[in-house]
């Protein structure tokens, strides 16, 4: 078994980094082919009726008139997921070609929260009047057309984005696909181009990462320490950058505890920069043998793993104290969180 960063003195450390980089990358998890489902998942049973509501409502997808697609978004609103998933667009970039396209204002806000109306209670009717109603009537309307018009001719060095297997020729394509499937090479690139369940992913980013942050509390609150959890974009006195955690409170900090999940090795990067100026703001003004507080990150994901010169400069910043999933159940007795342990 490896000797962790957190198990020697600064000093071992600073005789031997690299050692201690392969000991925190031998125990660092990446759960990117998992991901949580979260509220607002919408399950395939329910997007497929959909799918047919919708289909059955344009005569096979041949016939997408604004009135009749309007009726059936009403009666079955995860239609509206449907239609926006054939156009292969994010509901702000719905909304805004909508308002180009129709001079109605359908404001980002507007169209995300009717997105998630929508996947919070997929199969429950709309009630549709006054200001949403017509904001929904230039939505199907654009939609209509751009599934209609098929793709314009764009220079050679473009992509239009509806040149895709099912909109390209506009009713003759998706009225092709309908009837015979999408070949299945053609399904694989277009993935390749946006990578499956990306949407998915991105509206989960903070699930992944509240995770940890769980784990974090569990520890501390069965050891009985005190600490105060920050939220998101909170501004705390004597911090430009808001840890995660602070121990015993924001008022006395004694212990910071900095969270940080990624799978992408550019955003490790920038996390590792971000515990390194805490480090730094720890020893403002003081010897580097008594910094005010100690700095511990906790982190995960596979991204943290690849560049070892970002993984030593964390070690370095954080005098050893680097902890991992794995290694969470010894974070209490490994830190200065003992000296305020009551369980």
């Amino acid at each position: 078994m490896p000797t962790f960063p957190f198990e020697v003195s600064f000093e071992d450390i600073l005789k031997n980094p690299e050692g201690y980089v392969d000991a925190v990358f031998s125990c660092l998890e990446s759960e990117f082919l998992v991901m949580p489902k979260g509220a607002g998942f919408v399950e395939y049973p329910v997007f497929e009726h959909g799918y047919e509501a919708l289909k059955s409502g344009t005569m096979g997808f041949t016939k997408f008139e604004p009135t009749s697609v309007l009726s059936v978004t009403i009666q079955e609103p995860i239609s509206i997921v449907v239609l926006r998933t054939m156009l292969g667009f994010t509901p702000p970039e719905w909304g805004y070609v909508t308002s180009q396209r129709t001079g109605v204002d359908v404001s980002q806000g507007f169209v995300r929260s009717l997105d998630r109306k929508i996947r919070m209670s997929p199969e429950t009717p709309l009630n549709f009047n006054g200001v949403t109603r017509e904001r929904l009537e230039a939505l199907i309307k654009t939609a209509c057309m751009l599934l209609t018009e098929g793709v314009p001719e764009v220079d050679v060095d473009q992509l239009h984005r509806l040149d895709k297997a099912d909109t390209r020729r506009g009713i003759e394509s998706l009225s092709n696909l309908a009837g015979m499937g999408v070949p299945y090479a053609m399904l694989l690139y277009e993935r390749f181009l946006g990578r499956p369940f990306a949407g998915h992913r991105d509206s989960v980013s903070e699930l992944v990462g509240d995770s940890l942050e769980s784990a974090i509390e569990e520890v501390l609150s069965k050891s009985g320490i005190s600490f105060r959890k920050t939220k998101r974009a909170e501004r705390i006195e004597g911090f430009d950058q808001t840890p995660d955690f602070i121990i015993p409170s924001e008022f006395n900090p004694q212990i910071i505890i900095e969270a940080k999940i990624t799978e992408d090795d550019g955003t490790a990067r920038d996390k590792v920069t971000r515990i390194q100026h805490l480090g730094e703001l720890s020893l403002a003004g003081r010897p580097s043998d008594n910094p005010k507080y100690e700095v511990i990150a906790c982190i995960g994901g596979r991204g943290f793993g690849v560049r070892r010169e970002d993984m030593k400069k964390m070690i370095l910043a954080t005098r050893g104290k680097v902890f991992t999933m794995k290694t969470l159940d010894r974070l209490v007795d490994n830190t200065r969180l003992k000296e305020f342990r009551t369980k």
